[in-house]
């Protein structure tokens, strides 16, 4: 899987936004705000094919966290960006 290039990450008012490139109208809808875990994730594996075992590495050697957490926490990730159609 992949993080669609047509979406980049800006900080807007001290939030960092998932924003759709090349749209006239932004929906606001389906504003996503990155917590620094969330963006953490999002910085290691834009641009690269990666999979739920990529995510929860990343995840555990930042915070050297338990893999099971890191598993589930990678998942739920990849979850909430998959339902909004920003992963591929």
């Amino acid at each position: 899987m992949r993080i669609k290039d047509s979406y980049k990450v800006r900080e807007i008012a001290g939030e960092n936004l998932i924003v759709e490139q090349g749209k006239s109208q932004a929906d606001m809808t389906k504003v996503i705000s990155l917590n620094s875990t969330a963006l953490l994730l999002w910085n290691e594996l834009y641009g690269k094919d990666f999979t739920p075992t990529d995510a929860a590495a990343v995840l555990t050697s930042h915070f050297g966290i338990e893999q099971e957490v890191a598993d589930a926490d990678a998942r739920k990730w990849i979850d909430i960006l998959s339902r909004c159609g920003i992963i591929a």
